[in-house]
């Protein structure tokens, strides 16, 4: 029976980059030549990168992506199946194209537009109608082999056209973002496409980090019965050579899987690397605190970049404890990072100073009177801002999905930089990463973990001053933003009313501060993002 051997291109592709993807792909071919490969397949729009966004409006950014198609399919080593924007007769798709022989020689147009999460494919392109099917030679004979891109593969429909046009093995090219559990799903969809059509399926994913997404690859292979013959790494580059032969995929390689915390750990570090490394930035600025936030955030900031790459700021006021200077010192000496303190006192007392006059006779506003400790929190993100302007490097701001939520970061303070590590990680969840990372080595010391978190803005605060205890506060939270409970709804799952006011009417509140917050890696089915629109001024009432 026919055989053909398929490369499968695990890719870290960087958004209009045209020709630097195109490189990319052609070094994957000739490594995939090399090995005996007979056909290579690139992820979802890999000559473009995803997601383009708005460049998808531009007419010339068709034009470029057409030039550099053509350059790619004359240079190609072996056939190859690229995704790539196509404009034709009017229209826009998403597409995959065979590129052989020097030309691009047969077009497949993508049939299932996602318009849900961070998709929004539905603005930018048209669906196609017509199945893929390409016929390959491989050592033995032709293998048809149909292709599929992303969503069509999460519905029936696409996959079944192709089988029923002549496929018997099924390639899908993919741009599918992590988030915690996405594996098992995308293992669990594609053993209904090989139930529904009998066919083995090769899944190749894009691999990288872009803005607040992150790709993690781990591309696969399941057989006919929907066992799993092959696993590629998650968030790293490769590529995999995969057999058919026999009317079925040989066994491969499978890669180990990594433990949750491991996974999530390994998405907040490539979105790091990859956000600085991509937009030009030469390091990172953290304003260290000697709480677990900050010392999170570090510990992946120099995970991801490296030491010297990493710039640690301790900015001490009369709050501060003695603990949070001496932890702080503690985990940069341990880290090997630059490390300077700065007081803040000084600052303090000007602006107390300046603004005395204009605060005579004025009432503490009808909330607690946090003036002062948004001050400091201001200096703070004053002085950071000024270092990153002076060298280039980009502050990284610490605030977690916790705080981000019920509006405990403060404007212009806390929230001023320009990536927020950790801003889609639930507090509760800042810790496990905190201890997973000292598992690898001990770098957050035991105290920065145990102690009950503050802000240290005024004598003997702690956060649970003026909020639930943190896994009570998360638990509202998840249900309320990720799964769009109503708060009678979450009530009747135990949770006091009263917490679940507070909670809820902090979150409703508080959108205008997460529209001026710096973009943030996602790692949940949900995050303060791209799949996040709620209006600023809206007089909904919830349901109670």
């Amino acid at each position: 029976m026919a055989s053909l051997k398929i490369a499968v291109a695990q890719i870290n592709c960087t958004v209009g980059d045209l020709a630097g993807n195109a490189r990319r792909m052609l070094q994957a071919a000739r490594e995939a030549a090399a090995g005996g490969a007979e056909l290579l397949v690139t992820p979802e729009l890999a000559l473009c990168g995803y997601p383009p966004e708005d460049l998808l409006l531009r007419p010339d950014f068709y034009r470029a992506c057409a030039r550099e198609l053509s350059a790619l399919a004359a240079a190609a080593p072996l056939p190859m199946v690229v995704g790539h924007p196509e404009a034709r007769g009017g229209r826009h798709y998403n597409a995959a194209s065979l590129l052989k022989h020097g030309t691009v020689d047969t077009t497949y147009r993508k049939q299932r537009l996602p318009n849900s999460e961070v998709f929004d494919e539905e603005r930018y392109f048209d669906t196609g109608d017509v199945p893929g099917v390409i016929a390959l030679g491989g050592a033995h004979g032709v293998v048809r082999v149909g292709l599929a891109i992303c969503e069509d593969v999460w519905q029936p429909g696409a996959a079944e056209a192709a089988r029923a046009a002549g496929a018997e093995l099924l390639l899908t090219l993919n741009a599918s973002p992590f988030h915690m559990h996405k594996l098992a799903r995308r293992h669990e969809v594609l053993r209904e496409r090989v139930a529904g059509t009998g066919m083995p399926v090769i899944y190749a994913n894009l691999v990288g980090g872009q803005d607040e997404l992150v790709f993690d690859g781990a591309s696969f292979a399941l057989d006919a019965a929907g066992r799993l013959t092959h696993q590629l790494p998650a968030f790293a580059e490769g590529v995999e050579i995969i057999e058919y032969a026999n009317g079925g995929l040989l066994p491969g390689g499978v890669a180990p899987r990594l433990t949750f915390e491991a996974e999530v750990y390994e998405a907040l570090k490539l979105g790091v690397r990859d956000y600085l490394g991509k937009n030009g930035f030469p390091g990172a600025i953290i304003g260290l605190s000697g709480g677990i936030d900050s010392a999170l955030t570090l510990a992946i900031a120099v995970d991801a970049l490296g030491a010297d790459r990493v710039r640690a700021v301790m900015m001490p006021s009369p709050y501060t404890a003695r603990m949070s200077l001496d932890d702080s010192r503690e985990m940069v000496r341990r880290l090997g990072v630059r490390y300077d303190e700065i007081g803040i006192e000084p600052a303090m007392k000007t602006y107390a100073a300046m603004l005395a006059p204009l605060f005579a006779g004025l009432p503490p506003t009808a909330w607690a009177d946090t003036t002062p400790e948004n001050i400091q929190a201001r200096i703070r993100g004053m002085v950071l801002m000024a270092l990153s302007n002076r060298t280039g490097d980009i502050v990284l701001t610490t605030g977690n999905k916790s705080e981000m939520a019920v509006g405990y970061a403060t404007l212009y303070g806390d929230m001023a930089g320009g990536f927020a590590v950790i801003k889609d990680v639930f507090k509760t969840f800042v810790f496990r990463l905190a201890r997973y990372r000292n598992t690898l080595s001990r770098v957050i010391p035991e105290n920065v973990i145990t102690r009950p978190p503050s802000a240290e803005l005024k004598p003997d605060q702690t956060d649970q001053d003026t909020l639930p205890p943190y896994e009570v506060l998360d638990a509202i939270i998840e249900a309320y933003m990720e799964r769009d409970e109503s708060p009678r709804e979450i009530v009747a799952r135990g949770y006091a009313e009263a917490d679940v006011r507070r909670v809820v009417g902090m979150l409703r509140k508080n959108e205008y501060k997460r529209r001026q917050s710096p973009v943030g890696i996602r790692v949940s089915r949900r995050g303060f993002g791209k799949d996040w629109r709620y209006p600023i001024t809206s007089r909904y009432a919830d349901e109670w």
